[in-house]
């Protein structure tokens, strides 16, 4: 059973680039950015004035919290929980499943398909809020769906009931590498035989001001470009200051090769290997010669029984910040060695900020969708590197790269998380 292939079969997206795959990937390829100042009150005085937020109101790529959770589950579904809903509603449709056939699924059909979500970190606002009436008017007026609410399996529980799936129903929490490693964890779960598909991604939303305040107080997010917004995300740039911060989600539907087949569905891209690593060296800063991101990178190559050179394109965590994009662009360069030439190295993070444990997800359907249309996507920003003799590589700068004459394309997304958390995926052309 270990030997499953599993592929990639539907898409969803919430991003600050729009709701839903096809408004977020063309703008994109297009390089356009869906960073933005924030306003209202709790902002004015952070030092970080820019956010990448989801679009929200009832038009096309617009996010509309009525329509995806049903009135009787309002009070219980956070927003990254409905940011998970939507996502997911549109990877199953994409994967060919309508709401009539997931109402009329078979039973044994519904225990063999799982839900794997993660979140990075919960609303602190729900926190804050539930705390201050608890000490003003005590536990009585506690709202009854403050613990679900909080709950860090809510978000998988809540899909897993809304679409009646059965399988193995699994949550994940590792700061930024969330996304990636929920997929990575569906995969093995579909290769050893434990379920036969899955939907899978992580999801996230700390955009709110007292989110915010607390990246601020670290020094973590970017200050130096509040009067232009759409400038403040620029991966492996030389005056990158930080990352901003974005909320959104990404989910994949997941499923074993030979059942796709016998359904005939369409197939995006298989994924082939999933590495995971430990940096043992800080709380919140990478090992600067990116030896634990190089560990995660060979273990997800050896799990794909691929060697580097095989690489042709990497979706890099690159976050925008001076240490986390110096300590991966020294990783990356230390795996591929001196083929240097002949391979792309994008961050889509640029375009959307960084969606913390939404982000993984996110970049791994960008970058199944990079291998499916044959087009990888741009770092944007990046308008000089900071130093060429180390940032010496395809970092694909502002304008999308057309890949359409290469028959067989291998790719990679990494994710590197707080606590020295690391995950890699591997994608292949089918």
């Amino acid at each position: 059973m270990g030997s499953r292939r599993v592929v990639v079969t539907g898409l969803g997206l919430v991003t600050p680039l729009g709701v839903g795959v096809p408004h977020a990937w063309p703008r994109l390829i297009k390089a356009e950015c869906g960073i933005r100042r924030t306003s209202g009150k709790g902002y004015e005085d952070l030092p970080s004035r820019v956010a990448g937020v989801v679009p929200r109101g009832t038009g096309k790529g617009e996010f509309d919290f009525d329509k995806v959770v049903p009135k009787s589950e309002r009070k219980l579904a956070s927003i990254h929980t409905a940011y998970a809903l939507s996502a997911a509603n549109e990877a199953l449709a994409d994967a060919g499943y309508s709401p009539k056939m997931i109402d009329n699924m078979p039973e044994e059909e519904r225990r063999r398909i799982g839900v794997t979500l993660g979140v990075g970190m919960i609303d602190l606002d729900d926190i804050a809020e539930t705390s201050q009436i608890f000490r003003e008017k005590g536990y009585k007026r506690i709202n009854p769906y403050f613990i679900p609410r909080i709950l860090i399996n809510m978000t998988a529980g809540f899909v897993s009931l809304q679409l009646k799936l059965k399988g193995p129903n699994h949550a994940v929490s590792t700061a930024c590498a969330t996304g990636t490693h929920a997929i990575g964890d569906a995969f093995r779960l579909i290769r050893s035989g434990d379920a036969d598909a899955m939907i899978a991604g992580g999801t996230d939303s700390q955009t709110k001001p007292f989110s915010m305040a607390g990246f601020c107080s670290i020094r973590a997010l970017s200050k130096n470009f509040n009067d232009c917004p759409a400038k403040a995300s620029r991966p492996f740039d030389k005056d990158r200051d930080g990352f901003v911060m974005g909320e959104g989600c990404g989910i994949v539907f997941l499923e074993e090769l030979e059942r796709a087949k016998a359904r005939d569905a369409r197939i995006y891209a298989e994924i082939i290997g999933y590495g995971l690593s430990g940096d043992a060296s800080h709380v919140t800063a990478p090992s600067e010669d990116g030896q634990g991101a190089l560990n995660c990178m060979k273990a997800a190559l050896r799990d794909a029984r691929q060697s580097a050179d095989a690489i042709n394109y990497i979706n890099a965590h690159g976050t925008s910040t001076p240490l986390g994009d110096a300590a991966e662009n020294q990783a990356i360069k230390r795996l591929i060695g001196s083929r240097r030439s002949n391979i792309a190295v994008s961050s889509t993070k640029g375009a959307t900020g960084h969606l913390l444990g939404g982000a993984g997800a996110i970049e791994a359907v960008f970058t199944t969708l990079a291998l499916h249309h044959r087009v990888f996507p741009p770092t944007i920003n990046l308008d000089s590197v900071s130093d060429r003799k180390e940032f010496d590589l395809n970092y694909i700068p502002n304008e999308a790269q057309d890949v359409r004459h290469s028959n067989s394309i291998v790719a990679m997304s990494n994710s590197f998380g707080f606590g020295g958390t690391n995950a890699s995926l591997c994608f292949k052309t089918v």
